[in-house]
């Protein structure tokens, strides 16, 4: 019976470590999606433990009538479903400001912050890719934007440099 326990210790041992091969240290690079305006964000990754890793993005967007600016980070735990085939899921927040004028009297801006959740999809290549694509439900502290509302979803497609 001993003999059992210990090869069941042994396997799931095995098993744990081989699913902690199956993403990067490191990744970076875009993640491209849209809420509220929020388009484009440069993404960085960084493995913390075997399940676990840190994203940080900074967003922004400048057009003809307003300038955004946000920064996330979401700790997220990585689990392996096939391959270099993974889902994760995770929570964090950020904070960012908006400046908004459109040449008609509408002249407003402020800060807010957000606290958020995250349940994605990736896929790791045998060479130094990764594409993901996940939603980010973002549930904001602070009223008085124009948007007038607390909850923006973010659904994004991401395209990382793995190193």
């Amino acid at each position: 019976m001993k003999k059992i326990i210990l090869s069941a210790i042994m396997l799931l041992g095995i098993a744990i470590t081989a699913q902690a091969q199956n993403f990067s240290k490191n990744a970076l690079g875009l993640r491209l999606g849209s809420n509220d305006g929020f388009g484009t964000e440069i993404s960085y990754q960084t493995k913390l433990s075997a399940q676990n890793r840190l994203e940080l993005d900074l967003g922004w967007r400048s057009n003809n009538n307003e300038d955004n600016i946000k920064i996330a980070g979401i700790y997220q735990w990585v689990w392996n479903l096939d391959g270099g085939l993974n889902w994760y899921a995770g929570i964090g927040g950020g904070a960012g400001s908006w400046s908004y004028d459109d040449n008609n009297g509408i002249d407003d801006d402020g800060a807010f912050a957000f606290l958020a959740g995250d349940l994605g999809i990736e896929y790791n290549f045998d060479f130094p890719l990764q594409v993901s694509l996940d939603i980010r439900p973002e549930f904001y502290l602070n009223g008085g934007s124009y948007y007038d509302d607390n909850y923006g979803t973010d659904v994004a497609l991401g395209v990382r440099y793995r190193f």
